[in-house]
């Protein structure tokens, strides 16, 4: 029984990583919205067996991100313009105060502890790593929304970034736009840790309105070839 238990764990945590990395792959343009996928060819790419990549989809389906197509795969559903100023305003109802309470109940060195978080999300930006960047940032606003204490409130806006995905990183990459984004998390820490909750409020508001504008620069970009997908350690 213990060997069996193993194997269901390990056969779960693969199912979570697909999972993941497919979500990114979502993120970062690499599965166009429109487009039908197979699992068998998903699954060539990440070189593993077509089920956890079927059910890594099927979770993708209950979140919205996909939607099954009988005898064909999963299509990536489409998000409209006014899907994503919807998501957005709700990310911005919620983070922007959220940041101003964490700068009056954080420590400096508890938000300091995010700091290589930061260095990673510049990091991956200037090394071209739109898979890395995206996962970085992910976790440094997650984290850093969870030191107000309300588990809801994160699973809400983790939701809303699964939701709200970009598109067409590809080409803002090239620009070098992704940098000067990533770099507004080192000055949003900044502000934090000197107790700034006004500025630190407004420097997420400005954040968040960034984003924005990428999402309508990156939906005018031309479709870029998809790279084969990789699987990552998302523990």
């Amino acid at each position: 029984m213990a060997d069996l238990k193993h194997l269901i764990t390990a056969q779960e945590r693969l199912r979570d990583q697909v999972a993941h990395a497919l979500r990114a792959a979502l993120v970062a343009g690499e599965l166009r919205p429109g487009n039908v996928y197979s699992a068998p060819g998903l699954a060539a790419d990440f070189g593993i067996s077509a089920t956890p990549v079927r059910e890594a989809m099927l979770d993708l389906a209950r979140e919205g991100l996909v939607e099954p197509v009988r005898n064909k795969g999963f299509r990536i559903t489409e998000v409209s313009e006014r899907d994503l100023d919807q998501y957005m305003e709700l990310r911005a109802m919620i983070e922007v105060p959220t940041v101003g309470k964490v700068t009056q109940l954080a420590s400096p060195e508890r938000l300091e502890d995010l700091r290589p978080i930061a260095e990673e999300i510049v990091a991956s930006a200037r090394d071209h790593d739109l898979i890395g960047y995206l996962e970085a940032d992910r976790r440094f606003h997650l984290t850093l929304l969870g030191m107000a204490g309300n588990e809801r409130l994160v699973e809400t806006v983790g939701d809303l970034r699964k939701r709200s995905r970009l598109y067409g990183l590809t080409g803002l990459d090239k620009r070098g736009l992704l940098v000067s984004s990533a770099e507004e998390h080192h000055e949003l820490l900044d502000l934090m840790t000197a107790g700034d909750e006004v500025g630190a409020e407004a420097c997420m508001a400005r954040h968040l309105g960034h984003v924005r504008s990428l999402w309508a620069q990156a939906r005018d970009e031309p479709v870029e070839p998809r790279p084969k997908l990789r699987l990552g350690n998302h523990q």
